[in-house]
């Protein structure tokens, strides 16, 4: 297998990233960026990022997760803790997610560290889900080895039974996780490949500092 790519090209040019029109608080931009992506036709699922752990082997792992809350404390997604990556993140907090939006050609990349989110939270948000997510909350062992997608079935088939016309519990080992950011970096494509790159870095709880990066 030989497949060349070198010929895939683009110029960027949608919008431009600019001292001057940086908020002091990047999560006004965030807001402001997600806002204008959801608005703008091309993107399916805004909301889906890209998260990287730290896997036991010592090797990154990259997969696709869907931001579920954001506000000034962090981004809120939810798994089973079980998992591969809820695994990954209660050995190593430290995590990186990022953004790709193609439609108005810009990325956000950041980092941080991840920590449960609070029982309640969490058991709010696992009874607002369609049954049938909540259900397969408890059907999969997420990241375990199965024989077949049968298996998947029949547990969700008998789950389908055991709580017919009843509330489904939580599952102890479901619920979100918060990043809270330490670094939030935006972006936008420019022409002749001389992106804008703006890093902001938290320096207390409601400071933060930002510097342009070469592209």
């Amino acid at each position: 297998m030989n497949s060349d790519l070198s010929d895939y090209r683009k110029s960027y040019e949608k919008s431009a990233l600019l001292e001057g029109n940086l908020p002091e608080n990047p999560l006004i931009l965030f807001e402001e960026w997600f806002t204008e992506v959801d608005n703008t036709a091309g993107v399916d699922e805004v909301n889906a990022m890209t998260i990287a752990t730290i896997e036991p082997d010592g090797f990154p792992k990259s997969r696709v997760v869907l931001l579920k809350h954001f506000d000034n404390h962090g981004f809120i997604f939810y798994t089973n803790y079980n998992s591969e990556k809820g695994k990954a993140i209660l050995q190593n907090p430290k995590v990186c997610i990022s953004f790709f939006w193609p439609n108005l050609e810009r990325q956000v990349i950041i980092k941080g560290k991840a920590q449960k989110q609070s029982e309640e939270k969490s058991t709010t948000y696992f009874h607002s889900r369609p049954r049938g997510s909540q259900l397969g909350a408890w059907a999969s062992d997420q990241s375990t080895e199965i024989n077949s997608r049968n298996v998947l079935t029949k547990k969700l088939q008998d789950l389908e039974e055991i709580y017919k016309n009843k509330e489904i519990p939580k599952p102890p080992h479901w619920g979100g996780f918060v990043i809270v950011p330490e670094t939030i970096e935006f972006w936008q494509g420019r022409p002749n490949r001389l992106h804008d790159r703006m890093l902001y870095k938290k320096i207390n709880t409601n400071n933060w500092n930002h510097k342009r990066l070469a592209p």
